[in-house]
Parts: C-alpha cells; sequence; structure tokens
C-alpha cells in the first residue's frame, strides 16, 4: 500500500485509511520508532496491560482456584495407562 506524505503547517504527516487504523489497533497517540533506516509506528495501548496487577489481587482474595479442580485428579486409567 503507498501513502502520500502531505503537509500539516510546518511539518509533515500521512494519511492513514482506517482500515489499518482498526487492524493496528491506533487510537489517539502511537509511539514512533526510527529502525534501520525505517519509520515504525506502534499503537500505545497494550492489550494485556494490567493484567498482573489484577492476578495478584485474584491471588490475595483467594479468586485464583482452578475452576475443574477435581478434573485435575488422576484416575485408576491415569495412574495404570500413563508412565513418566
Amino acid at each position: 500500500m503507498k501513502a502520500a506524505i502531505v503537509p500539516i503547517g510546518n511539518s509533515k504527516g500521512i494519511r492513514l485509511p482506517k482500515a489499518v487504523l482498526m487492524e493496528c489497533g491506533l487510537t489517539d497517540q502511537v509511539e514512533l520508532q526510527v529502525r534501520d533506516g525505517q519509520l515504525v509506528i506502534r499503537s500505545l495501548h497494550h492489550p494485556r496491560s494490567g493484567w498482573e496487577e489484577a492476578y495478584a489481587e485474584m491471588h490475595k482474595s483467594g479468586e485464583d482456584a482452578l475452576l475443574d479442580a477435581d478434573s485435575h485428579n488422576a484416575s485408576d486409567w491415569d495412574r495404570q495407562a500413563w508412565r513418566w
């Protein structure tokens, strides 16, 4: 895909199609990086940000127990058929 560099005041910019913005998750702000002569544009949104803190809270409140804990008990077949 090609894009034109257009004047924006004293600067220049690139118009990105809506489909590209949506697919890349680009919103109001982005992170720009120049790497080996290439411009890399990344979303500032990190889909899993905050998960570590949420899991720590779940652990503190005891909400991190396995929902299917009973299914992890080995059956007679498991004990006889599987050898580690």
